[in-house]
């Protein structure tokens, strides 16, 4: 069994500055860690080209263009891309960090959702969409899993890596990377993508939202892009009656599939949405916008032109206030100034006091706990030693976190304690181990809830064979364990990791025996199993199984092992008992005639009155059937017997 492999990227320095703590993601062209800025001290996204991608020009061009296009947006709905380089063979985006999940992952988990959720989230990312199509970009990527919900409610779209200016609409070949289900019409049929191709990818969206699956469903994904270019997606409410009508609109409007009847784009989208949530009364829960947001954002700040001050006499001239009013007034104002300089003072004085005894005796003279988690032992015991603190090491099993590295300390992280205390370091041994029983023969949600039971992903499908056990029975489990793609069996009991993945095989019962049936019965017999017959079907000569019936059919696999559905099988057909010629006889005594057609197979028979008659007396005159006659071996052959002349 081999053992999981640890990525090498965590807990390495990028850069000299963004340290690794931990991988969050994995797509086809780059794999997405948390970080740590050391130089900010502030937790990021690095999301890392994959190395056998780093010699393609075509993927770099595209990753430094995700940097540029997302880093134009300045919208809280947007995730922020802060910085973009190269480190040796490392080609790098630091994006903002959101903990939290995807839209796809709340679909996958409540599968259809409620109109507020739907409209909420639709509102956050139209907004964001219509900034980068104010830009002049078109994202050509929309789809749930592009859309963060973060857990204080943020709701942001990101990965920007297919964006392109909407001038450079054109799309052909590699370039169509989009995810089909997703895929507008025009770049089925013709390549092109503007921002109305964002828009159709957005009301696809909105109806698997309201419906909680997808309009198009195929095998192939040609089917689902043939359906794109040539069916109407229908209104959700046909699958949610409790959709409003507004929002089934919404959809056929969003999903048009002439570009030109589409909204023009995010905004013109958005401004319809929000009509239809003043019509409907349902209001988008908006969550206020991080500081660095809100200073992008140029409605959100005043500015005040510096060192001009201005006088406003107004209200003076309009009471008519006499000089003497005027200069009482201004001896109250300093004299209030003045009171409020001596209480600043006292102010100060009592704070310098109290930062004196905070640092001096108070909680400000103890040490912090520093963070610690996702570094090795080794890293994470000198930097609680420099703070003048005392590591110690403790063990735990954990799926989360890899092998060697910290899990989390004791005291935890930003913790303040006296100088020289122990701090526990928790370092991770890896997923635990796990014993699992004798699997085969069991049903398969016995087998299911088993492994769920020691934290092992099992596969949703099955693989199903057919086998001496009974139907519905689990036949084998395959275990790969985590980070590698050899598979061992399972089926008697192993050992196991947590976070191993597991492939249930099921047994289809045995094969059906169909010798000594019609063809016809039999070849039905085998497809109703899922069984194909081989086109060529092999003919023997039987004594014993009727003309146009199965004689033998193909007992091992070629290959070897068990037959599965989709396996072809040989038939061997009977042609009936083979026929011989009857032989002539005729001119050759009784006992002659007799050993003759014995000998060809026949058995004999003649008058008894024969039986008495000397044999070199008689002399066979013919037989019935006659000379020729084509007959199996055994029939009965009757010789007419005459006295010899």
């Amino acid at each position: 069994m081999s053992t999981p492999q640890a990525d090498p990227l965590i807990g390495r320095l990028v850069d000299g500055r963004y340290r690794v703590r931990a991988r969050i993601a994995r797509g086809g062209m780059a794999t997405v860690y948390v970080a740590t800025d050391m130089r900010l001290e502030r937790r990021i996204a690095l999301k890392v080209m994959h190395a056998h991608l780093s010699d393609d020009s075509a993927f770099q061009s595209r990753f430094i263009q995700e940097a540029r296009a997302a880093a134009r947006l300045a919208d809280p709905h947007v995730v922020n891309v802060f910085d973009q380089g190269q480190d040796g063979e490392l080609a790098y985006l630091v994006m903002e960090y959101l903990p939290g999940i995807t839209l796809r992952e709340l679909m996958r988990e409540q599968k259809r959702l409620t109109i507020p959720q739907t409209i909420t989230i639709m509102d956050a990312i139209l907004s964001g969409l219509a900034a980068a199509h104010g830009a002049g970009i078109v994202h050509r990527d929309v789809k749930p899993e592009n859309v963060l919900l973060a857990e204080d409610g943020r709701i942001k779209i990101g990965d920007f890596g297919l964006a392109r200016a909407t001038t450079a609409n054109t799309a052909t070949g590699a370039q169509l990377l989009g995810t089909i289900a997703y895929l507008a019409p025009e770049l089925v049929t013709r390549g092109t993508a503007d921002a109305r191709s964002d828009i159709y990818a957005l009301g696809i969206m909105l109806y698997e939202m309201l419906v909680g699956e997808q309009p198009y469903q195929g095998e192939q994904p040609m089917q689902i892009a043939f359906q794109h270019a040539t069916e109407q997606v229908p209104r959700p409410s046909v699958r949610n009656p409790g959709v409003p009508e507004q929002l089934d609109e919404l959809v056929l409007w969003a999903t048009e599939k002439s570009p030109d009847e589409r909204p023009l784009d995010a905004g013109a989208m958005l401004e319809r949405l929000r009509a239809i949530e003043r019509e409907l009364g349902v209001t988008p829960v908006v969550t206020a916008p991080s500081p660095s947001a809100r200073e992008h954002d140029s409605g959100a700040v005043t500015k005040i032109l510096p060192g001009v001050a201005t006088v406003d006499h107004s209200e003076d001239a309009a009471v008519g206030v006499d000089n003497a009013a005027r200069l009482r007034r201004r001896t109250t104002r300093r004299r209030a100034r003045g009171t409020l300089l001596l209480s600043l003072v006292l102010l100060l004085a009592v704070v310098a006091g109290g930062v004196g005894w905070w640092f001096g005796s108070g909680p400000g003279s103890l040490i912090a706990v520093p963070a610690v988690a996702g570094m090795t032992y080794e890293d994470a015991a000198a930097r609680v030693t420099a703070e003048g603190l005392v590591p110690e090491r403790s063990e735990r099993a954990s799926v989360e976190v890899d092998a060697g590295a910290v899990i989390e300390s004791s005291p935890g992280s930003g913790e303040r304690v006296e100088k020289d205390s122990t701090v526990t370091l928790v370092v991770s041994t890896g997923p635990a181990q796990q014993t699992l029983p004798h699997l085969g023969g069991k049903t398969e949600q016995e087998v299911r809830d088993l492994l769920a039971a020691s934290n092992i992903n099992v596969e949703e499908q099955t693989e199903d064979y057919f086998a001496d056990l009974e139907r519905d029975r689990v036949l084998n489990v395959r275990i790969t364990p985590r980070g590698s793609d050899e598979s061992y069996a399972c089926g008697t009991g192993c050992e196991v990791f947590e976070d191993d993945t597991a492939l249930i095989q099921m047994s289809l019962g045995p094969v059906p025996d169909v010798t000594g049936k019609p063809l016809d019965e039999a070849v039905q017999a085998l497809n109703d199993v899922g069984l194909e017959v081989a086109e060529e079907k092999p003919e023997e000569f039987s004594d014993s199984v009727a003309k146009g019936s199965v004689i033998a059919q193909t007992v091992e696999r070629p290959g070897g092992g068990s037959w599965h559905p989709g396996d072809t099988l040989t038939l061997t057909v009977s042609k009936g008992p083979q026929l011989f010629a009857v032989p002539e006889v005729a001119g050759l005594t009784r006992d002659e005639a007799v050993q003759k057609l014995e000998d060809a197979g026949f058995t004999v028979d003649f008058a008894p009155f024969w039986s008495g008659v000397p044999n070199g007396l008689t002399e066979a005159q013919g037989t019935d059937p006659e000379v020729g006659a084509m007959r199996a071996k055994g029939t009965e052959i009757y010789i007419q017997i005459a006295v010899s002349a």
